[in-house]
C-alpha cells in the first residue's frame, strides 16, 4: 500500500514551504537577488538546507515562485486602483500605485524590475511587464472611447509607457530614494505621451 501523508504532515510542509519562501523574500528586500542563497534562506527560516531543496530544486526555482507571488499581489494592486474613474484617473492611478509600491520597498522592487537575475527568473518579469501593460491597454482604450485620449493603438502605446516608467525608476530603486517631484512627473509624462486633453 503506497505512504500518503497525513493532513498534519501535509500542513507541517506546506508551513514550512510558506516560511522558507517568506524568508527568501525577507532576504531579498534586505540584501536583493544575487546576494540571496539557498543557505541564508535556510537559516533565516529555521530549517536545514536540505529542508530548502526538498520544496524547490535551486534558487532559481525558489526565485520564480516568489517573483510570481510577488508580482500577482502588485498586478492586483495595479488593477484594483485603475479600475474606476476617467481614463486620465485610471492612467495616473497605474503610475503611481506602480512607483509608489516600488519605491516603498527600494530593494526588493529594483530585484523584482531590474537586477541581474538568471532566466527563468527574468522570464518571470516578462509575465509582470505584460500584465502592466494589460492594465494600460484597457485605460487607454477606455480613454479613447471616451474621446480622454486620440485614436492610438492601445497595445504600443501601453508597451511604450511600461518601459518609461521602468526605466525611470531604475535609477532611484538602486539608489533607494527618488526625488519628490518622481512620480508626478512619470504621471504627467505618461498623460503628456497619450494625448491627454489639459
Amino acid at each position: 500500500m503506497p505512504y500518503r501523508r497525513t493532513p498534519a504532515v501535509q500542513q507541517r510542509l506546506d508551513d514550512q514551504r510558506d516560511a522558507i519562501a517568506a524568508a527568501a523574500v525577507a532576504l531579498v528586500a534586505e540584501r536583493g537577488y544575487r546576494e540571496m542563497s539557498i543557505a541564508a534562506v535556510a537559516e533565516r527560516a529555521g530549517v536545514a538546507t536540505g529542508s530548502v531543496y526538498r520544496h524547490f530544486a535551486d534558487k532559481s526555482d525558489l526565485m520564480v515562485q516568489i517573483f510570481r507571488d510577488l508580482c500577482g499581489r502588485e498586478v492586483e494592486a495595479v488593477a484594483s486602483a485603475a479600475a474606476t474613474g476617467s481614463a486620465v484617473v485610471r492612467i495616473s492611478a497605474i503610475v503611481e500605485t506602480f512607483a509608489f509600491r516600488a519605491l516603498h520597498n527600494p530593494v526588493l522592487a529594483y530585484a523584482l524590475l531590474a537586477e541581474p537575475v538568471d532566466a527563468a527568473v527574468d522570464a518571470e518579469r516578462l509575465v509582470l511587464r505584460r500584465a502592466f501593460a494589460a492594465a494600460f491597454s484597457g485605460a487607454i482604450r477606455y480613454g479613447i472611447t471616451t474621446g480622454e485620449f486620440p485614436d492610438q493603438d492601445p497595445d504600443l502605446a501601453a508597451a511604450a509607457l511600461v518601459g518609461a516608467v521602468g526605466e525611470v525608476l531604475t535609477g532611484p530603486l538602486q539608489a533607494g530614494a527618488a526625488s519628490a517631484d518622481t512620480v508626478p512627473a512619470l504621471v504627467a509624462l505618461s498623460l503628456r505621451a497619450l494625448g491627454a486633453h489639459s
